[in-house]
């Protein structure tokens, strides 16, 4: 199999953590789990839970690391399987590393994310979300590679979990495994060392969670907040993988 780097950018709020588990259930593929955290932390001084460690830990050098991203995945698997956020793109950051990658972007609606991330973090931004930044690195990635990467959607992936990954495979090229639809429960080494504030739900999981329609109830700074997300969005949205 030919060597395969992909790069999943994601916001926060969405089932990035429970796509990396389903194609680190795969016997080809290692996983990294938000390279770029460390130096957006110490960049940028937002107080996140376990900003230290986690800075420590990641590391400060956004340029060494995309060196990392590019190189051969860990036990020299033929696939290497990255979970980015796209609000880790700063914008003292020169992204021509990305062109090297297999880029594909996971999305969710505004209104959605902001729900579920404003109920832990009630003085979000709308920079906070990525909406902006992944809209502007999907613009990138089609002018400078002459590609269209793949969108998900996760609410369209939730609602046919086992059809999506196989669509997913036959457009990265790779055969599809049984394997990622299901995972045993638990923590892995490869989980940031963010996952004792974040992944409860996912060391809970043994599989993607059913698609539930949940009601919303946003003040009004918080609904300006997706509205203002919700043209980024659609850029994506339009593009979006269907089965």
């Amino acid at each position: 199999m030919t060597r395969l780097r992909i790069a999943m950018w994601s916001g926060p709020r969405n089932i990035s953590t429970a796509m990396m588990r389903a194609f680190e259930n795969r016997p080809d593929t290692e996983v990294w789990d938000e390279p770029m955290y460390g130096h957006y932390l110490f960049r940028t001084g937002i107080a996140h839970p376990g900003a230290e460690e986690i800075i420590a830990d990641q590391g400060t050098d956004w340029e060494s690391i995309a060196e990392r991203c590019l190189g051969d995945a860990p036990n020299n698997s033929p696939v290497f399987y990255q979970k980015h956020m796209t609000m880790h793109l700063l914008p003292e950051m020169n992204q021509d590393w990305v062109r090297g990658l297999t880029n594909c972007f996971l999305i969710r609606q505004p209104d959605q994310v902001v729900a579920s991330y404003g109920a832990v973090r009630p003085d979000l931004t709308l920079d906070d979300l990525g909406f902006i930044q992944q809209a502007k690195l999907f613009d990138y990635v089609i002018k400078t590679t002459s590609t269209m990467p793949m969108v998900i959607d996760s609410k369209d992936f939730l609602l046919d979990p086992d059809a999506m990954l196989r669509a997913m495979c036959s457009q990265l090229d790779i055969p599809f495994r049984t394997e990622m639809i299901a995972w045993p429960e638990g923590k892995r080494d490869s989980d940031g060392v963010w996952g004792k504030y974040w992944y409860d739900s996912v060391w809970k999981s043994t599989g993607f969670a059913e698609y539930e329609e949940k009601p919303l109830n946003l003040n009004p700074e918080m609904q300006q907040i997706a509205d203002q997300a919700e043209p980024y969005y659609q850029v994506l949205y339009q593009h979006r993988l269907t089965v």
